[in-house]
């Protein structure tokens, strides 16, 4: 009986999730859970060859999933994601927005570019994912969107700043999202993790092991990616997060201070 509870309240069988950016450490490691609670994963990606490695690692685990290409920097590129999914499974129930990288530098340092890159790609491209895939959800019964926020996103951090304002973005941008869809039964709703091993918080883990940044947790270590996986099914499930939307769930080990 708690079997076939818990899959009734948390599984995915017989739906279809898109994990952007589920090449990378943190994404794949929600592909991953996301197939194991029964969906049908597209990992989509720029990275080709972590692509065929994560769906390798699903089907080892007796899940399903493709790999897809994507680049957030394009809408067009987007929208043919969205295109090539529906075309070999007529649905999308689920999106994870997961694309992202960093820069670090002292604030008067940060140059332009990297301004605009980081902007670009983690708010950009997460703005991107909710409106072609919200849209297509909109007209077609609803579904869940999962945003990626941050740690930073409401507490200062040294030497990522865009980095930070970003995902601070993004959060506003999944409140505001989640209130326009949820007449057409769209949720939007965001995690935000703290220090995890992923290609984004490299220049942050990095500080924190140098002694450059001293960061307080009641865990007292880095999250593992999978421990992302529970929150990540409580909100994109029909069922356990049907009543869950324009929240975002901190996932940082009960952060509660940072040292310079």
């Amino acid at each position: 009986m708690a079997k076939s509870f818990l899959d009734e309240l948390f599984g995915l069988e017989g739906q279809v999730a898109v994990v952007i950016g589920g090449t990378g450490v943190l994404g794949g490691a929600l592909a991953e859970g996301i197939a194991k609670a029964g969906a049908t994963v597209v990992v989509a990606g720029s990275h080709a060859e972590r692509g065929a490695e994560r769906i390798k690692a699903i089907e080892a685990a007796g899940g399903k999933a493709i790999y897809l290409p994507v680049d957030v920097s394009h809408r067009k590129s987007i929208e043919e994601l969205l295109a090539q999914t529906l075309a070999k499974y007529q649905r999308v129930d689920m999106l994870v927005n997961c694309a992202g990288v960093n820069s670090a530098s002292e604030y008067l340092e940060v140059s332009d570019e990297d301004w605009q890159r980081v902007i670009d790609i983690n708010l950009r491209g997460t703005h991107w994912g909710c409106q072609v895939f919200g849209g297509h959800m909109a007209g077609h019964g609803g579904g869940a969107i999962l945003n990626i926020g941050s740690v930073t996103s409401d507490k200062p951090l040294s030497r990522v700043f865009a980095y930070s304002a970003s995902k601070a973005a993004v959060i506003s941008l999944t409140q505001n999202v989640a209130r326009e869809l949820a007449p057409q039964g769209v949720r939007v709703n965001a995690i935000c993790p703290g220090f995890f091993p992923a290609e984004q918080n490299r220049a942050i883990l990095d500080a924190v092991r140098t002694g450059h940044i001293m960061a307080q947790t009641p865990l007292a270590r880095f999250g593992e990616p999978s421990e992302l996986v529970g929150a990540t099914l409580l909100l994109l499930s029909r069922t356990a997060g049907s009543y869950i939307t324009g929240a975002a769930y901190y996932v940082d080990g009960g952060f509660t201070a940072m040292r310079f």
